[in-house]
């Protein structure tokens, strides 16, 4: 061996080649792979970003384990080819030997040409790789977005199909509701308390006005639109209920009114079972019901809503709807109720005119009727009155009968009962009930009375100044009941004449009755009219003419216009008013501390020369204080008053034959037809 190879060689047999060993799993660096989240699309974009970068993290893990293999591979080649060709590992600074060249490069080395061929190979590949991730990455953010967008759209789909199928169910349900309340049945519940008081139509009496309203409601007359009209208890609400219960109910309903809007709006509602959109949850799926609005346009809308029903209806039944709207009369005259009538009215034109649905109001007040015949061009009107004679005689017997099973009624206290309160079915109904029937006709005259004069009494020269308004209506009120009482008794003096025979006394009630313009004219004002309408204590029918509102007030009348002091206590009231009105347009002078007795002149201007003078004599007055005659305010002698009206009862409406107008006072305690109680000697008075 030569001396220079012997250091190399002991150089080689003193090395060791220590092989690389597979690295274990403690050495390698482990990574934690997070499950991926369900995504909701609902949630904000944060969350889609954070779901996308788990994504990224997963991949990253796949790439490094790729690499890790890469490795692991490549030092297995790198050991075996180490192993065959040189016994010591490779130089990590890549200056050692190669494999076998003995200049000192290896086939590893910077300055091969062939190993930065594999460095470009390797960083052209490594940035392919990473423009391939980019797009990897950019096409999952699009596809993501394109998975959410297409979850928001078939929520927001399936969204608007449920609230469209609801608001289509909803809308066939409300006009299913209105249809079935014109189903035969009980509308308003108000043909119950019909049957009960009538006995399903047992003895009922019926009325001139019974066969129309009969036509009308079983749909055989159509184009028109009616006004029920009449004074209080004549019978109006019973026809029409007994109308609507001969056929069941069948396309009819039945709505009272009311004076306010919102209780009118809730009561049409219930009538024709309409909740006004109260009962919608179309807002849960976003869609907004009908806004709040007024009573006017809730009731526009159910008017709206019945018209659907009454086409289709109509279609099925061949008669048109029937609306009756009772009580119409306490709608207010005032602004908000014009509009009201108004929209009713209108209706009631365009739906009558089209065939589809009858509107009946049924009123006590002329008002309703002024304002209904300005515009009205379908408008037919029906007057009821109270019961005839016969028709009064035979409710009184039926309702006796009724009450009282073995009191049986004669024909001459009936006739004498009619004398007394006339047909009125409100008033026979309350005396039927009663044992004593002429105290409970009494006790009504008597409630009338009162009422007139609670509401319209007169005050007197003592009147306060502070009550002129007061005493304006008292006296316009009393003026027309003295015209009225005038009216009166010469009406009996006709019939009287032109009536002889046994049955003179067996004739119909007849009220007087005046214009409307003349009774203005005697009031002296034309706005206190309605309102005495109001207090029922006057009336006027569709002919616009003036009387009392029953036989009972007529008889109030009487008494209060022929009571001793009636005519001077109007008079004074009326020069009270004239008095305090011209308070503000004169000047008074007052003379205080004068002697009863003594004589005083007065002169305006100067002493020599006076304008006027004229003398003031202070007299002592008294009344004749005859205590027979009953004063008004002696009102609390019922059984004076009540013989005194029995005694002059033939005389108030039919009076005998052969008596002048002048002896014909309510207040005589005796009847001049007696001869018994009459001096011969005295001249009729």
């Amino acid at each position: 061996m030569p001396l220079l190879l012997r250091p190399i060689a002991r150089a080689r047999v003193g090395l060791r080649f220590i092989p690389f060993s597979k690295p274990t799993s403690s050495q390698l660096r482990h990574f934690h792979v997070t499950l991926p989240q369900l995504m909701n699309p609902l949630l904000p974009f944060e969350s889609i970003i954070d779901e996308l970068n788990n994504q990224d993290l997963e991949e990253d893990n796949k790439k490094l384990k790729q690499k890790n293999k890469k490795f692991e591979i490549e030092y297995a080649a790198t050991q075996r080819s180490v192993g065959m060709t040189i016994t010591k590992p490779p130089s990590v600074s890549g200056g050692g030997s190669g494999s076998g060249n003995g200049d000192g490069k290896g086939s590893g080395s910077k300055d091969d040409p062939n190993h930065e061929m594999s460095e470009k190979k390797k960083k052209s590949e490594e940035r392919k790789k990473k423009w391939a991730d980019r797009l990897k990455r950019l096409n999952s953010f699009f596809f993501k977005c394109l998975e959410t967008a297409g979850i928001t759209l078939s929520s927001v789909v399936i969204l608007g199909l449920a609230g469209f199928t609801y608001h289509r169910v909803y809308y066939t349900h409300v006009l299913d509701k209105i249809d079935s309340a014109f189903d035969v049945g009980d509308p308003a519940f108000e043909l119950t308390m019909h049957k009960r008081s009538n006995s399903n139509g047992e003895n009922w009496i019926d009325r001139p006005q019974q066969k129309l309203l009969d036509d009308i409601v079983n749909g055989k007359i159509t184009g028109r639109y009616f006004l029920l009209i009449g004074e209080k208890g004549t019978g109006k609400t019973s026809i029409l209920l007994e109308s609507m219960r001969k056929v069941k109910g069948c396309n009819c309903t039945f709505i009272d009114a009311h004076s306010d809007p919102e209780i009118l709006r809730i009561r049409l509602g219930r009538a024709i079972k309409f909740e006004y959109h109260e009962d919608y949850i179309g807002s849960l799926f976003s869609i907004k019901g009908p806004r709040d609005t007024t009573a006017l346009l809730d009731i526009e809308r159910a008017f709206n809503k019945m018209e659907e029903v009454a086409v289709e209806r109509v279609k099925r039944t061949k008669k048109p709807m029937v609306v009756v709207i009772n009580n119409a009369h306490l709608i207010k005259a005032d602004e908000e109720g014009d509009k009201i009538v108004e929209l009713l009215q209108h209706k009631a034109e365009s739906l009558s005119g089209s065939g589809l649905v009858t509107i009946i109001f049924n009123s006590d007040d002329y008002w309703l009727y002024e304002r209904l015949k300005q515009k009205g061009t379908r408008l037919d009107v029906i007057n009821v009155r109270d019961l005839s004679r016969a028709e009064s005689i035979e409710a009184l017997q039926i309702s006796r009968d009724r009450h009282y099973t073995n009191d049986k009624l004669d024909a001459e206290l009936a006739n004498k009962v009619y004398d007394m309160i006339g047909g009125r079915p409100q008033h026979l109904a309350q005396v039927a009930r009663r044992s004593d029937i002429l105290n409970a006709c009494n006790e009504i005259i008597d409630r009338e009375k009162t009422w007139v004069l609670n509401q319209c009494g007169l005050l007197g020269m003592d009147m306060d100044d502070d009550v002129m308004e007061s005493g304006k209506f008292s006296t316009s009120a009393m003026l027309l009941v003295k015209a009225l009482v005038e009216l009166d008794k010469e009406r009996v003096i006709t019939v009287s004449k032109n009536q002889d025979g046994p049955d003179e006394t067996f004739i119909e009630h007849k009220l007087p009755e005046l214009p409307l313009w003349r009774a203005r004219q005697i009031m002296t004002r034309g706005d206190y009219i309605q309102h005495y309408d109001n207090l029922n204590i006057f009336t006027i029918d569709s002919h616009s003419q003036v009387k009392a509102d029953s036989v009972p007030m007529m008889r109030a009348f009487h008494e209060i216009a022929t009571q001793p002091g009636f005519d001077k206590l109007l008079e004074e009231t009326c020069q009270r008013v004239s008095d305090i009105e011209s308070l503000g347009r004169t000047r008074e002078i007052v003379a205080k501390d004068l002697i009863l007795g003594g004589n005083y002149k007065v002169k305006a201007g100067r002493d020599n020369n006076p304008k006027f003078s004229y003398e003031i004599s202070m007299e002592d007055y008294s009344g004749d204080g005859d205590n027979d005659d009953i004063m008004m305010e002696d009102l609390g002698k019922k059984r004076e008053v009540w013989q005194t009206r029995l005694n002059a009862l033939n005389n108030w409406y039919v009076a005998p034959a052969n008596v002048e107008p002048d002896i014909l006072d309510i207040d005589r305690d005796n009847d001049p037809a007696d001869d018994s109680n009459r001096e011969p000697e005295a001249p009729a008075a």
